[in-house]
């Protein structure tokens, strides 16, 4: 049996594991990541991963998925939106720390890993997931590999123009997909729904204090399970930008699979109903060809650790 240790590295977290090698985690743990502080992140991954190695001494890499751009060559974190991270050779230094051999790569790229070796795309070839979340991420494996690119941020799939001259995005550019279909856009659509027509709203109200700018992804969720109407239409409002941007992907990338992940997904078919009825509708024209499903993913909250773990038995 390979062992080996996967890290998931957030804005909020830093997770831990070991896992075998049909995914099956052995042993956790997690820290509170020092967001502000780029030496004591990097720190607080060595403390986790050592923790994990004391515990199984046989584990054999060590595999890290953090929420940041990552260079070409795997080695070193060029630029982490949440984290103090700039050009930090990441790499190498927990390698040194640990004594054990490392492998670096996108969060959403790992959990797309973990979800196309152990999760709903395990049996295909090809898969295009979308990580949806507070923002936006992205794993593109074509011909049983991820596509990094040529400089290595391939996938930055939230950051697709969707509406041109549309709201800002943190990126620099107007309009990306990020800012219609992620967790932050429903909350806006659930917010603005609310001020705008609050007798439709009633639920969601009530669960937000009655505070309207007090609303929450959660509050949402649970006023839509209740049919609240104007949580519905956040829902509706998201399921379909996300299903026109896996529309414009299939079109480009023609894989076998289409894959959402990332917390909200937690929402199900209030979700994932909206998004393939508008996936379905923005290709309706190409009934002549195959075109992908769209599936919910399967791995949860072990996407992460599990699929950097995957990714360092390459090593």
């Amino acid at each position: 049996m390979t062992l080996t240790i996967g890290i998931d590295v957030g804005g909020t977290k830093v997770a831990g594991a070991v896992v075998d090698e049909h995914g099956t985690v052995l042993a956790a743990n997690r820290r509170p990541t020092p967001a502000e502080d780029q030496a004591g992140t990097r720190d607080t991954i060595v403390e986790v991963a050592a923790e994990l190695a004391a515990q199984y001494p046989e584990a054999t890499a060590i595999g890290i998925g953090a929420a940041a751009w990552i260079d070409a060559t795997g080695s070193t974190v060029l630029f982490a939106p949440n984290l103090a991270w700039r050009d930090e050779p990441l790499q190498a230094y927990v390698s040194k720390a640990t004594g054990l051999p490392v492998v670096l790569d996108n969060d959403a790229n790992v959990a797309g890993w973990a979800e196309f070796r152990f999760g709903v795309a395990k049996n295909a070839d090809s898969m295009v997931m979308i990580t949806v979340g507070t923002g936006i991420g992205g794993a593109v494996v074509i011909n049983g590999k991820l596509w990094h690119g040529a400089h290595g941020i391939a996938a930055e799939l939230g950051h697709i123009q969707s509406v041109p001259d549309g709201h800002p995005c943190g990126c620099g550019r107007l309009g990306c997909l990020e800012q219609y279909a992620s967790g932050n856009a429903l909350v806006r659509f659930g917010r603005a729904g609310a001020r705008q027509e609050p007798d439709r709203a009633a639920k969601l109200l009530e669960l937000a204090g009655g505070d309207a700018l007090a609303i929450t992804g959660r509050q949402i969720t649970e006023a839509a399970r209740a049919g609240d109407g104007v949580a519905m239409d956040a829902f509706a409002q998201v399921g379909y930008w996300l299903g026109v941007g896996l529309a414009d992907l299939a079109q480009s990338l023609d894989p076998e699979i289409m894959v959402i992940g990332g917390g909200v997904i937690d929402a199900g078919p209030l979700l994932m109903g909206p998004i393939e009825r508008a996936y379905r509708e923005q290709l309706a024209n190409r009934n002549r060809f195959p075109v992908a499903d769209v599936h919910a993913a399967l791995m949860g909250n072990d996407a992460g650790v599990v699929g950097a773990a995957d990714l360092a038995r390459v090593v």
